[in-house]
């Protein structure tokens, strides 16, 4: 057998064989519904399909927008006909600002109510709420961990990541969107003693945490700005997060720390969300670091985490915005405060292209319809046809000005029932991407 055959048949099977190894998120939503981080999977990919192509001149239909979300970096929630989102918004009677979840009747856009969170930061919170059964989990960013009824707006109980746990805020403030499989509430508080919990998601109860041992000696012992995914990688059902220690894996039975990956972290702020695909991970962070990919190997009672590649900076180095998998390959932002386009072979590292940006800064980046959409943070947006053979931008279009539109475009897209759905501080803007 030749090497090309060889290389052919580790692809397929990269490929097609671990698709069956996808995880599970144990919770039930619609096909319209985004109720968490990065939509059901957390992994930026929109099932949606009739939506454009190309956009008109000007963009997309602005079907409607509103304003009053306070400032914030948070995305937005969507399930059954209702968004939530986070913002600082006056307190109600002091007029001080405080930090709050906030929901909204899409139908009728009038918010349905408040429910404050904790201490508001300079810039707003940055997690974006998860919505399960009828409940919607927040944390602010000094570490208010909240668990909301989303018909009412009533707190049902909170926990905070520092007092509780001892958990280790980061420079700028906790950002992480919490996680919910199956009864449990997942969060990273940060930190040797407590890197990671688990919560019951109805009464608090902590079922585990996981203590954090020295795994290098890049970044700082406490939470990243990034959020769990799980994986059943090696045969363990696994969360797996970016720390500023990081990557991380702990055993989703137990708590147990299984692996650490110290090579990807920087000292400054370690942000993207890891992708994960069969016995693979695959990060990236800015500020100098790189890109890796790792495989999950199990041996006995442990895991181990092998480096496939990795990427210098100066080929791959992801900021704020993240990057998505579709098929075979990697697509995202490159460059340090910037968003390249850029299409990477997941299982070889090879870059397939890498073009000058069509807007400024970092951009969130989003796939749906073969399509992806890259949200820049001075509010370009640009549609790039999801083709690892060739860069095709299909359009760009930029988003209004108005009043309350303060600080970076920095919340990342969502699409929802053929709605594009994007947030700047104070204002969100619904277009219609679906085609006629």
């Amino acid at each position: 057998m030749s090497e090309a055959v060889r290389n052919y048949l580790r692809l397929a099977a990269f490929g097609l064989g671990v698709c069956l190894m996808e995880p599970a998120y144990h919770c039930a939503v619609r096909a319209a519904d985004w109720p968490q981080w990065r939509g059901p999977n957390r992994d930026a990919i929109c099932s949606e399909t009739g939506l454009l192509s190309k956009w008109p001149d000007g963009g997309p239909k602005l079907l409607w927008e509103i304003n009053g979300l306070g400032i914030g970096y948070s995305s937005m929630a969507i399930v059954d006909g209702r968004l939530y989102t986070m913002g600082d918004l006056p307190g109600q009677g002091s007029g001080a600002k405080t930090q709050c979840v906030i929901a909204y009747d899409l139908a009728t856009r009038e918010r349905l109510w408040r429910a404050e969170v904790g201490p508001p930061h300079d810039d707003g919170p940055r997690c974006m709420p998860t919505v399960n059964d009828g409940l919607v989990y927040a944390i602010g960013t000094s570490g208010d961990l909240v668990c909301v009824d989303a018909n009412t707006g009533k707190v049902a109980w909170r926990k905070n990541l520092v007092s509780d746990f001892g958990g280790k805020n980061p420079g700028w403030k906790y950002s992480e969107s919490p996680l919910v499989d199956g009864d449990k509430l997942l969060c990273t508080p940060g930190g040797r003693d407590a890197v990671m919990v688990a919560l019951n998601k109805k009464t608090r109860e902590l079922i585990w945490k996981c203590s954090m041992p020295d795994i290098g000696r890049k970044g700082m012992d406490e939470a990243g700005y990034s959020s769990i995914v799980v994986t059943e990688a090696a045969g363990t059902r696994q969360y797996v997060q970016l720390t500023n220690k990081g990557l991380i894996g702990v055993s989703a039975k137990d708590g147990k720390f299984l692996w650490g990956y110290n090579k990807i972290a920087n000292s400054t702020a370690n942000i993207p969300t890891p992708v994960v695909h069969g016995e693979y991970v695959f990060c990236s962070t800015a500020y100098g670091a790189g890109g890796a990919l790792l495989k999950l190997a199990r041996s006995n009672d442990t895991v181990s985490a092998e480096e496939i590649y990795f990427l210098n900076a100066n080929i791959f180095q992801n900021h704020h915005g993240g990057f998505v998998r579709v098929g075979d390959y990697i697509y995202g932002g490159h460059g340090h405060g910037e968003g390249k386009p850029t299409c990477i072979e997941m299982r070889t590292g090879k870059v397939m292209w890498q073009q000058e940006q069509p807007g400024g800064g970092s951009a969130g980046v989003l796939y749906a319809d073969g399509h992806l959409y890259f949200r820049y943070e001075n509010n370009v947006v640009a549609l790039i046809e999801a083709n690892p053979k060739s860069y095709n931008l299909k359009s760009t279009f930029s988003l209004p000005k108005r009043q309350g539109m303060s600080g970076n475009g920095w919340p990342h897209p969502v699409i929802c029932d053929g709605k594009l759905y994007i947030r700047h501080a104070d204002v969100l803007l619904c277009y219609d991407v679906k085609s006629r």
